[in-house]
This record gives C-alpha cells, structure tokens and sequence, in this order.
C-alpha cells in the first residue's frame, strides 16, 4: 500500500458521537486512514479524544482546531474527507464549507434541520461535484437489511401501507430533554433529529420516496408544567449538586461516570453548556408525542407515531401488502448518549419477522445475530465507510439524496404542526 492509498480524515464536533469514528480510525482501519485533525468549540473535549486514541491505541496527539479556525484547520491538514458530529444545526456549515475546500464529507444524521439549510447542500454538492454520505446505521442491521429483502423479493407483493411505531423510553428518550436537543433551534426537534432514522428506513425498504405529509405533536410529558398537573413539586434546573435531583431517576449524574465527567462536567468552564439539565425544566421547545402520515410516490401510505417515555425502547412496524402482511418487532437496550459503551447504543435485546401470507399459514423469518451497536449495524457501517468495499444488492450506503428526502418527512411534519395542514415535500426543496 502507498502512501496516496491512505486517506486523510478531519472530525468536527467531539461529543459523544465522534468516538465512534475516531477509535475505528486509529484502531481497525489504521492501515488505509489517518486521522489529521480536531474541531471543536472546546479544547477540553478535543483534549479527551486525544487522551482516548494516546491510551487505548498509542497514537499520537491529533492537532486541534477550534471550530473557528475550521478552514485553517482543512488548508493546514489536507484530509480527503471531513466527518461531521456536531450539533445538528452547524452540520450544513461544516458540510458546505468542506466541500468548497475540496473535500468529501461523512456527516451524522440528521445531514441538517431545516429545508433551507438542505437546499444549499444540495446546490453545494451540485457545484462542486463533492460526494457527501450521511451515516444510516440502522440500514446495516441484518434485520433491517432482511425487510429490505424480504419487500424486494415480492414476498408480500406490492406494499399499500405501513404502520410504523417507535418507542423512546425513560432512559434514552429522557435524554434528549436533558441536553442541546430539547431547542428545536437547535435539533428540528425529535421528527428530525430522531425519526431521520425511521423516515430513512421506509424510504429504504419500500424503494420510494414521500411527497406529502401531515403531522401533529405536543409536549405532552416533559417540561414543567406538565409535571406540574401530575403534582410534581420538586424541581432543580442541574442534576449536579442539587438535592432535588438525588432521588430523581430522570437526573443525569456526570460525576458518576468517567466519560460524561470528562466530555462535559470538566468541559462546562469553556463554553457553558450543560448536559445535565432537568427533564422537568423550562425552555424545551420540542414534542415527546408524535402522530404523522405520509404519502410515497408509489401511492403507498404511512401512519407512524414516536413518543419518548415509554417503559420499553424499540419499535414495531406492519407492511400491508396486495400478497399479505409482515409484522416486525424490535426491542433494544436503554442508553445514554456518551454515558455506555458504544455496542450498547441500540443493541437489540430481541427481534422478531413475521410474514402472513394471504392465503397460507404464518411463518417466522430467521435473522442472523450481529453484534455490535444499532442491532449490529454500526460495524458493518464503519466497514462500509472505511474498509473493503462490497457489491451491495440493498444499495444501503445513503446518499445526500437519501439524507435529504429522510429529513424532508420531519421538517414537512414539522410544518404541519405548526400550520395544521397537509406538506407537500416539492414544496421545500428543488433536487
């Protein structure tokens, strides 16, 4: 291998999500990558990752950069290809100004919040004829990939409709009321940041795209005055140091964890930002109760719905097809963000494919065991980004199109709610 083999990378954003790169660059790919550069608006977590990648793997310090000296930090490195793990709203700002400068980007779903920010990537990607891929791990994990198989092999012919149900639970879902997600400004709320996710996956099983949606969503658990009408009466803004959050089981308690102490308790000095806020407080502006329906451009319709405080993590999903029905369900293991072990992060605790022929008896569909995080999709993503590239008949590496029309389904139901009437997605952007 030389030297023109090996591709530089750059990271942007050094929360809680960036380890996942940063270790399988420095650890199972470091043959064909190198790691070239931090960013980030705090030193102290870019110190952190430095620490990880010089104690587990013995490599050296990575220059750091701050987020302000982003086109410094590309002119003076030279990588081939910026990954982005920021908060969500930057991605578009990162993205767009990698690629002028010449690079590829890998970014963190969701590729951005809002429809005006996603036409500028695309114009962007137009322009400068940069390939962009956002990271849909959840297409890698073998029973995802066997749905996909399943409806592209007219098992159940062709698919009329969909009733899709996802659950966040008290432990995961909790989370994104604690930290920068629970502004809207900052995340375009759970139907974008969240269900990116999901919207991707039907997009992806069903081979289609959506063209109008209809949406309605409340914060309906969360926040203050909620738990004011259940009679709450203790509340704390911060878990740490408060005695009203001791006996809480919603607080977060960052000095009980190595990992959070070190990406956000010590790192709290520099930029104020604070990971522990109370699920209970003021000042969210997202929904934790979600109801939409969608409409595909092969005439097949969705129902889906997404609530973030539930007692199980998971979801369940039926396809209704003109051959008849599969029935899916998934349970997954409860994590906090940056608080557990990466193959912790939606590991499945079980799973079950069911198909119902129209006219003949019920079967089970066998799915093989994966290990690994998001019911062993991650590692077969990070195969697919930076190791021996395969044929792939499911197509599952996601384009920017891809990132694009997944975000779309959230930002229309955004839309909606906020109007109360139906979206058209040809309405928001122009591919």
């Amino acid at each position: 291998m030389t030297a023109t083999d090996i591709k530089k990378y750059a990271i942007v954003g050094l929360g809680g999500r960036s380890r996942f790169y940063y270790q399988a660059l420095v650890g199972k790919y470091k043959d064909t990558s190198k790691l070239v550069g931090f960013c980030d608006v705090n030193q102290t977590r870019m110190d952190y990752a430095n620490k990880v990648i010089a104690e587990k793997f013995g490599h050296p310090p990575v220059k750091t950069y701050y987020a302000w000296q982003f086109e410094q930090m590309i002119e003076e490195t030279k990588p081939d290809i910026v990954i982005v793990t920021s908060i969500d709203r930057t991605h578009d700002r990162y993205i767009i100004a990698a690629m002028n400068l010449g690079c590829d980007v890998i970014t963190e779903k969701p590729m951005t919040i809002d429809e005006v920010r996603c036409q500028n990537i695309l114009d962007t990607v137009k322009a400068t004829g940069r390939e962009l891929r956002v990271t849909f791990n959840y297409r890698y994990a073998p029973y995802n990939t066997k749905i996909r198989e399943l409806i592209m092999d007219d098992v159940i012919g062709d698919v009329n409709s969909v009733h899709f149900e996802w659950l966040l639970n008290t432990t995961h879902g909790a989370d994104y009321f604690r930290r920068w997600h629970r502004d809207k400004r900052n995340s375009g709320g759970l139907l974008v940041h969240k269900a990116t996710h999901h919207f991707d996956l039907v997009n992806f099983w069903l081979g289609t795209r959506p063209t109008t949606v209809f949406a309605m969503g409340d914060l309906m658990f969360y926040g203050r005055e909620n738990a004011e009408k259940r009679g709450i009466t203790r509340f704390y803004y911060r878990a740490y140091g408060s005695e009203n959050a001791k006996d809480d089981p919603f607080a977060l308690h960052l000095d009980r964890n190595e990992q959070l102490t070190e990406l956000y308790l010590k790192a709290e000095s520099e930029d104020g930002y604070l990971r522990d806020q109370s699920v209970f407080g003021d000042g969210i502006s997202i929904e934790d109760t979600m109801a939409v329906m969608v409409r595909y451009e092969n005439r097949a319709m969705m129902t889906y719905s997404l609530n973030a405080y539930l007692p199980w993590e998971g979801y369940r999903v039926a396809f209704n097809g003109t051959k008849g029905r599969i029935e899916v369900e998934v349970r997954e293991s409860a994590y906090v963000n940056a608080g557990d072990d990466a193959s912790i992060e939606g590991a499945v605790k079980s799973k079950s494919i069911t198909v119902f022929p129209m006219f003949g008896r019920p079967y089970v569909v066998p799915v093989e065991e994966a290990k690994g995080g998001h019911g062993g999709g991650d590692p077969r993503l990070l195969e697919d980004l930076f190791g021996t590239k395969q044929p792939d008949r499911f197509k599952r590496a996601a384009s920017h199109i891809d990132g694009a029309l997944s975000i779309l389904t959230g930002i229309a139901a955004n839309k909606s709610i906020q109007t109360g009437m139906p979206v058209r997605i040809d309405d928001l952007v122009k591919f």
